[in-house]
């Protein structure tokens, strides 16, 4: 299995102070969730007042939109590099199930925010939404089975980091179960 030649897609141009917005916010994203994420909050942690941040992105909104980009470019970068590879040990769905659990996992909050409810596509870069998913593709063949694997590891993902499973399960065997049907 070959990754198609197609870099990821550029995120738009940032300024060095709307880059360190967006560190700030995302920092604060992981460390408190969603309710960490205010203007104010963010301004707080940088040491100015949160008006001054809109001179530097469109408020909130804006901020999320930029995590949620950033972290599409993440999850499709890890994706991508996991289907590619070429360890002996596991198959491409195993690796690419890996790599999307590890970062589920890593970054609850940011996942969430990138994945539950609904997606402003027009917000984000051309293509970024269909390159991040494109590992799930390659893996699986065909566009309807890639969706119903990108739906069970996604489903398995919000469960683990909800701690939904019963207590005892072995969530290792249940993810490489998932990437058998892959």
């Amino acid at each position: 299995m070959t990754v198609p030649s197609r870099p990821a897609p550029s995120l738009p141009a940032r300024t060095p102070r709307s880059r360190q917005i967006l560190a700030v916010a995302r920092d604060l994203l992981e460390a408190e969730g969603p309710e960490g994420l205010t203007m104010r909050r963010i301004g707080a942690a940088l040491g100015i007042r949160a008006p001054s941040l809109y001179k530097h992105l469109p408020g909130k909104d804006g901020v999320r939109k930029a995590l949620i980009a950033d972290a599409l470019l993440e999850i499709g970068t890890s994706l991508h590099e996991a289907v590619a590879a070429t360890e002996e040990s596991a198959g491409p769905a195993v690796r690419l199930l890996r790599a999307y659990r590890a970062y589920a996992t890593a970054h609850p909050h940011l996942y969430r925010l990138c994945t539950v409810g609904e997606l402003d596509r027009a917000a984000l870069p051309a293509g970024l939404e269909e390159w991040a998913g494109t590992p799930f593709f390659l893996v699986a063949g065909e566009p309807y089975r890639a969706q119903a694997l990108w739906a069970a590891a996604h489903g398995l993902a919000v469960l683990e980091i909800d701690n939904r499973f019963l207590p005892g399960s072995e969530l290792d065997r249940t993810w490489a179960s998932a990437a058998a049907f892959g």
